[in-house]
């Protein structure tokens, strides 16, 4: 279930070593393709075209030999192995896998309003945001933009510097980051919280450190009103999907499917899920996007030992720091990697190298390429 960053390894696997012998798969998902989430800030500043950053997984699907559904999992049985789709079908299973991705809560946390744009799950963000950048310059002649982003981790801080570069206006938008109470990229060393604030002050991005909220129409941070703004984008991190602790799944007490070292769940081992609606039980593995693509292959070996009925083996242990790639939007990115930072136009060619040798490495697995 889910075309995820750890799926595509698995299917990558299958292709190179072959499927598990007597072994028959179907692959849930949503959408034909994976977008990339660390390549939308590039799309939005026309660094790159938005195709550009997918993962064929209708394509991968066909060379492993998988069976390709495109629905969504609304609901899981795991005592009855069986899962159900969004269109009511329902599926069996000898062994399940999930890898669907967290959800949205930004409306839940913030409050309704028509200007919110989440940016999960990511392949909704980029429709609507290409629909309103497409509204925007069809006008004549086109408006000044304000815009606020929600969210002061990595995710928000690159949203805010798109937004500020976004391609094809001629007026760069007047962007607010409302970073909350937390700060700036507060899991992130100090030397790389100067210069991401740094970076901030020198595109004249303002900084509000308080948490926000919509009430009557209004953007507010704490007693103050933030507006005017034309859209508000949200990166508040992931939310647990309710149907897994429905079906009977062990869950944390966020609602994340628990799973031990191997990434199976603590109440169902014939279950794995791995990625942003898993929480390790054994260790933390904050949900990111990097541990999902490194936990993908350790995933492929043990659903390949799970399916020969032997004991499986592999743990994804994350190094003890991880290099983030934070891109400016301007042509520089800000490194970080544990205590270390640096910030240049090197480090946005290190973050498009691996990018896109990340995406052609699949693109040549699906026959994409």
């Amino acid at each position: 279930m889910g075309g995820g960053h750890a799926h595509v390894a698995v299917l990558a696997d299958w292709i190179e070593n072959g499927p598990p012998p007597g072994a028959r798969a179907t692959l849930l998902t949503p959408h034909p393709a994976l977008r990339y989430s660390g390549m939308v800030p590039g799309w939005m500043v026309g660094d790159h075209e938005r195709l550009r950053g997918i993962v064929d997984c209708a394509g991968l699907a066909g060379r492993a030999g998988v069976e390709l559904v495109l629905a969504r999992a609304s609901a899981i049985d795991p005592d009855a192995r069986a899962i159900t789709t969004d269109a009511g079908e329902r599926i069996g299973f000898d062994l399940a896998s999930l890898d669907v991705g967290g959800t949205g809560h930004a409306a839940a946390t913030l409050g309704e309003d028509p200007r919110l744009i989440e940016i999960r799950p990511i392949e909704r963000f980029v429709e609507r945001l290409a629909q309103w950048r497409a509204e925007l310059l069809a006008a004549d002649p086109a408006p000044f933009v304000r815009a606020a982003v929600i969210g002061g981790g990595a995710g928000g801080v690159e949203l805010a510097f798109a937004m500020r570069n976004l391609a094809g206006l001629e007026t760069r938008p007047e962007v607010t980051l409302v970073a909350g109470s937390a700060g700036l990229v507060p899991t992130m060393s100090r030397a790389v919280r100067r210069k991401v604030a740094s970076e901030l002050a020198r595109q004249e991005i303002a900084v509000v450190a308080q948490d926000a909220r919509f009430g009557e129409g209004t953007l507010r941070a704490g007693k103050i009103a933030l507006e005017p703004f034309d859209i508000v984008l949200a990166a508040l991190g992931s939310a647990a999907p309710d149907w897994p602790s429905e079906g009977g799944l062990a869950t944390d007490p966020a609602g994340f499917i628990a799973v031990d070292a191997f990434q199976r769940s603590i109440s169902h081992p014939h279950v794995f899920a791995v990625g942003d609606v898993a929480a390790r039980q054994d260790r933390e593995v904050p949900h990111s996007g990097v541990h999902a693509v490194f936990a993908g292959p350790k995933l492929a070996a043990n659903l390949r030992a799970a399916l020969a009925d032997r004991a499986v083996s592999e743990r994804y242990r994350p190094r003890f720091n991880s290099l983030y790639l934070l891109s400016t939007g301007n042509g520089a990115a800000i490194a970080s990697y544990g205590p270390l930072a640096a910030r240049g136009r090197w480090v946005a060619m290190l973050k498009r190298w691996i990018d896109l040798r990340w995406i052609d490495t699949y693109a040549g697995l699906a026959g994409s390429a």
